[in-house]
């Protein structure tokens, strides 16, 4: 077991930390508004809040796993880590300095060093180009290589990396299966020789038999390459087995944090316990499973007090009224819940 999975020990210092971190989308007024808005009448445009005030580090070498159910956040969480998607409040330091105010070298080195892995690998590559033609345009962009021979040659030993043959760089994505096209994007993305990956629900696509084998490429990679992982799962059976830390987020918040082994042995948050009851297990053969009661709220009308105490079998007046701050349990178990406030 990964020295990381221990619920004390050294921390190796954060990659990419957060704090406060948010973020909201909304949508442009249509004509009608902006004539009611020249008019002097009050336009109430909705607000989407995606993610909300999250504070989360990752660190060097660990594999930090981000569960929650579809909609609650966690792409768009991984696509400010990357840079793809803006926060609209809150701070991002890489290596201890807020991304904002990166230029030049350093933020030559973070666009580089953090790179993305998309969920589905049927839409991630470009269907008019070839595999060898993907591979190299990031290093052609960034002039990594000095030559077309360079190039070629960083392409062919990507492609090995991943397993596949060197021949497939002259064949184009369609001619290929799903799990290979998934072998590619991660070619894609290691070939800038980046330190942090973020994998959006890697394998979500993929069919069950070919799963286990792209979890093994990316443990693999870890090994060989020293890789950190924010790894994107709503399956919460896969993240048990790649995962040191997990983080569980319920509409577009933190609301558990620990290590995978106490995290998976003691759940605390309603939430947490409720997804684990979900895992089918050997020993839990003749109990039917449902999924979790109720669905998930909408970001655009969240819920007062508790976001999740609608669905929560634990709730009080109290949850409905106040939202909960986070607890620390132990020095690496932290939770936002009511039942565990000292008062």
């Amino acid at each position: 077991m990964n020295a990381l999975h221990a619920d004390a020990g050294p921390t190796p210092p954060p990659v990419l930390e957060m704090r406060a971190l948010e973020r909201e989308f909304t949508r442009k007024p249509v004509l009608a508004e902006r004539l009611l808005g020249l008019l002097g009448r009050q336009i109430d445009i909705p607000v989407l809040k995606a993610v909300r005030s999250v504070d989360l580090s990752v660190h060097e070498g660990e594999v930090l796993g981000l569960v929650g159910e579809s909609g609650c956040g966690k792409s768009t969480l991984g696509r400010m880590l990357t840079g793809i998607t803006s926060p609209s409040r809150g701070e991002l330091d890489y290596n201890g300095k807020p991304v904002t105010e990166l230029s030049g070298q350093a933020l030559r080195d973070f666009t580089l060093d953090v790179q993305m892995i998309f969920q589905d690998p049927y839409a991630s590559l470009n269907p008019r180009q070839k595999v060898g033609d993907i591979l190299a345009e990031p290093l052609r962009v960034h002039r990594i290589t000095r030559s077309e021979t360079e190039t070629r040659k960083r392409v062919d030993e990507a492609l090995r990396e991943v397993g596949l043959d060197v021949s497939y760089r002259d064949r184009y994505p369609h001619q290929f299966s799903g799990g290979q096209r998934q072998r590619i994007g991660i070619a894609r993305a290691l070939i800038v020789e980046p330190r942090f990956l973020v994998c959006d629900e890697p394998i979500a696509a993929l069919d069950v038999s070919i799963q286990a084998q792209v979890i093994n490429l990316f443990l693999d990679l870890r090994r060989r390459r020293n890789l950190t992982y924010l790894f994107i799962s709503h399956d919460l059976s896969v993240v048990r087995h790649i995962a040191d830390r997990v983080a569980i987020m319920y509409l577009g918040q933190i609301v558990e944090l620990a290590p995978a082994a106490r995290l998976f042995a003691e759940p605390a948050h309603p939430y947490t316990r409720t997804l684990l009851e979900q895992i089918p297990s050997v020993r839990n053969r003749k109990r039917k499973f449902h999924a979790v009661k109720g669905e998930i709220p909408s970001p655009l009308k969240p819920p007062s007090g508790c976001a999740f105490h609608p669905r929560c079998a634990f709730a009080t007046d109290r949850c409905r009224a106040e939202a909960p701050l986070p607890r620390d349990l132990t020095e690496t178990h932290r939770v936002s819940c009511h039942l565990f406030d000292n008062n």
